[in-house]
């Protein structure tokens, strides 16, 4: 028998969208199986033509699975500098438009066969299981890990009746989560806390920004000008991804900035709104199209300026300390990880804001020792998830399935009867379109329609008997 770890990591998005919970995972996966000690599934979703078209950028489409899981290697090899060997599988999704997000559609579960299944990695795993309705998680797999990645309650709070959407949110994510996950990674105290999780950064930098902030440190020991341009910021252009903020900063202080040039990145929903305030400024402010962060465009700017407090950790700002640059952020639990890195320069309030901005432009960034960059590489973002999880070390033996009859025992086997009892009202709940309707579901994604079976290669579901014990 094949004594291999078997770990199958699924998540929310899929390259071309370049979300961070298309990435992050993608490089997990290349990490995980690079010294080919354990098998590794990435499982993603397969959308259909007219969903790609409202999530793809640039107009890429795909007219099969095989089609999309080539781009998406190739992608990864261009930037991480290795071939990979772990396998691609595709689940049914569909495109929210009021959500902006991708959802499952069907039992995902059933993508890795029974014979299979050993260790599951759900990468937003409240977002994977809000509306699942199938076999139970933590049943078929040996070990159920989930990895936080999102405020979903930061976001929520920013809309309409956004504090008591906030609230029950935050208790359907703990109920979830609870029954599906044995273990759970939060990536940041920005996140909101579950019972037995644990902090821990498990993402990495793609090894191409490594490399840009070698160059720079053998511009800096030449001494040559390594950064000749000034201060900017790149994200998905929606004001909840730290545009209000840094526009309202620059807003309340133009004299004490004067003179500053901002360069702000990305394509979003809102570009056109930020494009009329930047205008309505006296600061140079430019707005421009969105670009990949390794372009050689941002190579020579020296200062990265982030105020954004939605995210969990921010993807660009890792990104911007590994090329060398210094990166300027708001003092909170998303950038914890950010500290230990001199080139973060972060502030409590405006005042601070424009201190730290002011430093940033007239200092020459620190050169990242080896010890520094090697904690941004998914190098080490793999080993503290090895850590994070116990899968470092030889699996435990099983408990005896009947426990010695004292108080301890009992109460555990009231709790597991407990989470059953929890997990079968998910079961039925998330199994009649009605209800599915109410929580927010996307109408008739119980079953993926024909057109993505035939896709996929699905056969036909069989009378509904997902739940087990």
């Amino acid at each position: 028998m094949d004594k291999k770890q078997h770990i199958a990591i699924f998540t929310t998005a899929s390259l071309p969208w370049m979300t961070g919970t298309a990435v992050n995972p993608l490089f997990r996966a290349a990490f995980l199986s690079k010294d080919g000690e354990r098998k590794v599934t990435l499982v993603i979703p397969w959308l259909s033509l007219k969903d790609q078209e409202l999530v793809h950028p640039n107009n890429i489409t795909f007219s099969s699975p095989s089609e999309q899981e080539k781009y998406v290697h190739q992608w990864l090899e261009e930037r991480a500098g290795f071939r990979s060997c772990f396998s691609i599988r595709f689940y049914p999704g569909r495109f929210s438009r009021d959500k902006r997000s991708i959802l499952p559609v069907g039992d995902i579960s059933e993508i890795i066969p029974d014979e299979e299944a050993d260790i599951a990695v759900l990468e937003e795993p409240e977002h994977l299981t809000w509306y699942h309705h199938g076999k139970r998680w933590k049943v078929k797999f040996r070990l159920v890990i989930g990895i936080i990645h999102t405020n979903y309650l930061e976001y929520v709070k920013r809309e309409k009746n956004g504090r008591m959407k906030a609230f029950l949110l935050k208790y359907g994510n703990s109920w979830v989560v609870g029954i599906y996950c044995h273990k759970v990674i939060r990536l940041s105290a920005a996140t909101q806390d579950y019972p037995k999780s644990i902090i821990c950064n498990v993402h990495g930098v793609n090894p191409k920004f490594l490399e840009i902030g070698k160059k720079k440190i053998e511009q800096q020991q030449n001494g040559k000008q390594a950064f000749t341009k000034g201060a900017y910021y790149i994200g998905k252009m929606v004001w909840s991804k730290g545009y209000k903020e840094l526009l309202g900063l620059l807003h309340d202080h133009q004299k004490d900035l004067a003179g500053l040039e901002v360069d702000l990145y990305g394509n979003g929903e809102d570009s056109d709104q930020v494009q009329e305030a930047a205008k309505k400024l006296e600061l140079a402010v430019r707005v421009h199209p969105g670009r990949d962060h390794a372009d050689p465009l941002f190579h020579d700017y020296k200062v990265f300026l982030n105020p954004s407090t939605t995210d969990v950790v921010c993807t660009t700002t890792a990104e911007a300390l590994a090329m060398g640059k210094i990166v300027v952020c708001a003092n909170h639990p998303s950038n914890e990880f950010f500290k230990q890195f001199p080139n973060c320069l972060t502030y409590e309030d405006s005042n601070g804001f424009v201190e730290a901005t002011r430093r940033a432009l007239a200092e020459e960034p620190s050169q990242l020792t080896n010890e520094q960059r090697h904690e941004l590489s998914w190098e080490a973002a793999t080993e503290r998830f090895l850590k994070a999880t116990e899968l470092d070390q030889a699996p435990a033996k099983k408990l005896s399935k009947i426990p010695p009859k004292n108080f301890m025992s009992t109460s555990l086997n009231l709790g597991g009867r407990m989470e059953d009892a929890s997990a079968y009202m998910h079961f039925v709940a998330a199994g009649f379109e009605t209800s599915r309707k109410i929580f927010g579901a996307i109408p008739g994604s119980l079953q993926p329609d024909e057109e993505q079976r035939k896709e996929l290669g699905l056969t036909l579901p069989e009378a509904k008997r997902g739940w087990r014990k």
